[in-house]
């Protein structure tokens, strides 16, 4: 009994090491592919938001809206707030990319990704990279754990100096405003947090505003685009 254990954990450390070649092929063929698309805003929400929600359109009208600024739009691949942002994207002739991720309940990509620019993950951690690296900013409407899990990320990275600053546009003032509550009464009050690593986001629930305050971030001049 205890050969086969010793047996088992060695080949669970040869599988180990052979998904970092699998691993390494996801970071190399995504830096590829994404580094040749240029100025992309990511777009995060539920998957869960059918097409008659007040949020798929609103997300189709900011989608449309950031492409007519020159940016491409980078959404998760799936249905729900991931399907409008895209659609938004290619109603406005903008680039639409799909970073979809292979799941056990299976998550089909959405049909309004430009067939070029879909790429398909295995690993989260992966993903999530390329979310970061290649997002000039984060618009971020209504969502479950994987928006909140992504908006949190995005604001440790920019906390710690990971990344350069870039805006972060929060959606839907009555989604959001609790969440913020509790950070200001909580997590600042408390000092886990300094009040300006507030600074980087912003409370929006309209497209105007989200144009807005894209346009007001990169209006200034130590703010620049990294592409």
């Amino acid at each position: 009994m205890k050969n086969k254990q010793i047996k088992n954990w060695t080949e669970i450390k040869s599988n180990d090491s052979w998904a970092l070649f699998k691993i390494m092929s996801e970071f190399v063929e995504g830096y590829e592919k994404l580094s040749a698309i240029g100025p992309c805003i990511s777009i995060f929400g539920s998957a869960r938001t059918q097409a008659g929600d007040p949020d798929y359109q609103l997300t189709v009208e900011i989608a449309e809206g950031v492409a007519a600024l020159g940016y491409g739009i980078i959404t998760g691949g799936g249905p729900g707030i991931m399907e409008a942002a895209n659609r938004g994207a290619q109603k406005a002739g903008g680039t639409s990319v799909g970073l979809n991720i292979e799941l056990p309940f299976e998550q089909n990509a959405n049909p309004y990704i430009d067939q070029d620019k879909l790429m398909n993950f295995h690993y989260f951690f992966v993903r999530k990279v390329m979310f970061v690296k290649y997002a000039q900013g984060f618009i971020v409407m209504p969502g479950g754990l994987g928006t909140l899990d992504e908006l949190f990320e995005a604001m440790t990275l920019i906390q710690t100096d990971k990344i350069s600053k870039f805006p972060i546009i929060l959606v839907g003032k009555a989604f959001w405003e609790g969440l913020i509550h509790w950070i200001k009464e909580t997590l600042v009050r408390e000092n886990k947090i300094s009040p300006e690593d507030l600074d980087s986001f912003c409370l929006v629930d309209s497209q105007a505003e989200v144009i807005e305050c894209l346009s007001k971030f990169y209006a200034q001049d130590n703010f620049k685009p990294n592409f």
